[in-house]
């Protein structure tokens, strides 16, 4: 059976066309492998495990049916979510990963990442990181108001992308150093992250950087089987039809 893995998804209420491909995709194509990996950034924002939406809760229950049939569930943190909490892993039935997780299926092993930690000449996103990963950060945001975090993630939101449109293509990729050493850390040949939203196979000193794209008009996905890993994409209806 296949490993599956995705991210970016950046899944909202704004979004529906994308939602229902989700859904669809976990019902189809993730309903027949061994595993399904999310490696961040599920959601466009997650303001804490009581969100109470209904878009949170049906993706809630459509992974909770997914483990519950037998397929095993990893989710990352994204720099869109990283208050995904123990009560939203708990609901849905799955497993939350570290920033760094080694797997191994079909005598692979590989480093999966979101990919937000590489892109290290980005250097006031990394100072943000850094504070917003912190523990005592996160419990403070998770203990402020609903209606507050609401706001708090729609500011995010709008100056996050005031700020990308400033910054030049190459500091908001991977730095090559970056990523090399990380690899080496972990002494693995292949990488496997999302975060750019620049799908390819890149070769890199050690072996192979594999990056997923986020979904909008295509919907992505690496398969991970007995022939090895395969980087596929499919279309995103614009409607129920």
């Amino acid at each position: 059976m296949s490993v599956l893995f995705i991210s970016d998804l950046h899944l909202s209420p704004e979004r529906p066309a994308v939602s229902r491909a989700f859904l669809v995709f976990l019902r189809e194509r993730a309903a027949s492998a061994s595993a399904l990996y999310v490696l961040g950034d599920l959601f466009e924002a997650w303001i804490g495990d009581d969100d109470p939406t209904d878009l949170a809760l049906d993706v809630q229950n459509a992974f909770r049916e997914l483990s519950d049939s037998g397929v095993e569930l990893f989710v990352q943190h994204g720099n869109r979510d990283f208050l995904l909490g123990k009560r939203f892993a708990a609901k849905a039935g799955a497993v939350l990963l570290g920033d760094e997780h080694i797997i191994e299926y079909h005598g692979q092993r590989a480093l999966v990442m979101h990919g937000d930690s590489l892109c290290t000449d980005d250097v006031d996103y990394q100072r943000f990181r850094r504070k917003s990963r912190h523990p005592i950060y996160k419990w403070c945001l998770s203990a402020l108001p609903l209606k507050h975090r609401q706001r708090l993630a729609t500011d995010w939101r709008a100056k996050s992308m005031a700020a990308n449109s400033n910054k030049a293509n190459a500091i908001m990729d991977v730095n090559d150093l970056a990523v090399n050493e990380v690899m080496a850390k972990h002494q693995v040949n292949t990488l496997i992250h999302g975060h750019t939203h620049r799908p390819n196979r890149h070769p890199v000193t050690s072996g192979e950087r594999i990056v997923l794209g986020d979904w909008h008009d295509l919907g992505w996905v690496l398969q991970l089987d007995g022939n090895g890993f395969d980087l596929q994409h499919f279309l995103i209806p614009d409607s129920e039809h």
